[in-house]
């Protein structure tokens, strides 16, 4: 009936399919995942190992809460021990010790976000959140001993799964203890995307996500995209080799943030930098963690705000992350100053460390008018930001 209904075939996924796709699916949205994906149904829990973009070793086991709740007859203790049963004889645990655990399906992702509440974690995206083994282990046995009649009260829990998350932490639970797994990452991507991604040419399989993703803002909100692509490579002046450090992953979030620079401009001038910071934090973006998601909304920010702290959001950047975005930003103001956004005039216009004292800015002779008190303090206080000394060189 249903195929009828559709107009097309219905293919119903083995244990073994399943548990690829679910795999994929994380190595669609977190590229770098190293570790072992877990996709908790109803009736079952997907387990297969990956790292470097492919998939080794799997298992299905027949661990899904309303299966457990069946075969112990809704008693949490004796489902407990069914769980132990099967993971003792999981050879794929030992490979967890040390490494992440991905959580894919909709049981965790509740858990997940009733520890994000219990934090007061400031940044509302399920997607790459991360806990340590001890506070998912924590979480996942509090959320176990709770009845399903005081889960409904709690704000963060659907009312469909106030039966089941019990028995979904309980296997979380004692998934961590058995695996000593490094910590916990939450995937908002699993059989779905993993489908999806499998379709995918090799070449859109080896893109990179964050980058493509940023590219198509910068193409629908940016005014001019062919702009934030020179201003990527404007910012290798600074940044290649022999010049400012960065590694690959602080090159890859440089160019992610030259590529959403300018798309808050559309926004009234006071509020360009809280929309920014709004539009880059909350976005559906993937392969990019957290602490790198904060870093891209803040430089955006500080490139409209100067030196204004975002208070909740900095805790979770270092020190030299927060140096670092308002160095990028420093850099995006003084690239806007000079070219208003308009292509094809980054490329003629120079910027160059001399020595270990000077920053030089090049200018050619007929852009000499656009010296003036706002360039001149913008490069000034990139300068002091790098403990140089500016110097602008016309000709």
């Amino acid at each position: 009936k249903a195929e009828k209904a559709l107009g097309a075939g219905i293919a119903v996924l083995t244990g073994k399919e399943e548990a690829r796709f679910a795999a994929l699916g994380v190595i669609a949205g977190i590229p770098e995942a190293d570790g072992v994906a877990g996709d908790l149904g109803g009736g079952s829990l997907e387990l297969i190992d990956i790292k470097d973009g492919k998939l080794n070793d799997g298992v299905t086991l027949p661990l899904g809460p309303l299966r457990l709740i069946d075969m112990s007859g809704n008693n949490m203790e004796r489902a407990r021990e069914i769980v132990d049963e099967y993971l003792a004889k999981t050879n794929i645990l030992s490979k967890l010790k040390g490494r992440s655990f991905y959580a894919v399906g909709g049981t965790w992702r509740n858990l997940a976000r009733m520890h994000m509440a219990h934090a007061h974690y400031p940044l509302h995206v399920l997607h790459q959140y991360t806990m340590t083994r001890s506070q998912a282990s924590g979480m996942a046995e509090l959320v176990s001993g709770l009845s399903a009649t005081a889960l409904k009260d709690v704000k963060d829990v659907s009312r469909s799964r106030s039966e089941t998350l019990p028995f979904g932490a309980m296997v979380l639970e004692r998934l961590l203890h058995h695996s000593h797994a490094e910590d916990v990452v939450c995937s908002v991507y699993g059989v779905r995307e993993g489908y999806l991604y499998a379709k995918l040419p090799r070449k859109k399989m080896k893109s990179d996500a964050l980058l493509a993703s940023c590219w198509d803002f910068a193409r629908r909100y940016a005014r001019s995209p062919e702009h934030e692509l020179e201003l990527c490579d404007w910012t290798d002046q600074l940044f290649n080799p022999g010049k400012i450090k960065e590694t690959v992953e602080e090159q890859r979030l440089r160019y992610a943030s030259c590529l959403l620079a300018d798309i808050g401009w559309k926004a009234h001038p006071d509020y360009r930098a809280d929309r920014s910071l709004g539009m880059i934090s909350q976005a559906a973006f993937v392969g990019v963690d957290h602490p790198g998601r904060v870093f891209l909304a803040l430089t955006v920010f500080y490139r409209y705000e100067g030196e204004v702290m975002k208070d909740d959001l900095t805790r979770l950047l270092d020190e030299a992350q927060m140096e670092r975005a308002h160095l990028l930003s420093s850099v995006f103001r003084l690239a806007y100053i000079l070219s208003a956004a308009m292509p094809g005039m980054l490329p003629k216009i120079g910027l160059e460390l001399k020595g270990n004292k000077e920053l030089v800015l090049t200018l050619p002779r007929k852009f000499a008018d656009l010296m003036g008190e706002r360039v001149e303090k913008r490069l000034a206080s990139l300068a002091f930001e790098m403990g140089r000394t500016p110097k602008v060189v016309i000709g």
